[in-house]
């Protein structure tokens, strides 16, 4: 099992997700003073295929709970998990 973890990178206005200590992946951001808008998300191309823009997702939107975050996700991918997962509609804000 992988060791994954996904961390606000607040200076490249992204998320990283890391898996063995290397860069998988990414979820870029901009702010609105109400919430996180994730633009665009993506998953390296040698880590394609395991399930890590699901990863990405659950634990960007994780993460942003934790802090007390909305999120608008913008990005065609986070729009579709949390369409699927109910359980964020409460930091989903448009």
């Amino acid at each position: 099992m992988s060791d994954i973890e996904v961390r606000d990178n607040p200076a490249q206005h992204r998320f990283e997700l890391l898996v063995d200590g290397a860069q998988a992946g990414l979820a870029a951001y901009r702010l609105r003073p109400d919430a996180i808008v994730i633009t665009h998300s993506e998953v390296n191309r040698d880590f394609r295929g395991q399930g890590l823009g699901n990863e990405l997702a659950q634990r960007t939107l994780e993460l942003l709970r934790s802090r007390g975050d909305k999120v608008v996700p913008l990005c065609p991918f986070f729009a579709k998990y949390v369409e699927e997962h109910p359980t964020y509609d409460d930091i989903v804000v448009s």
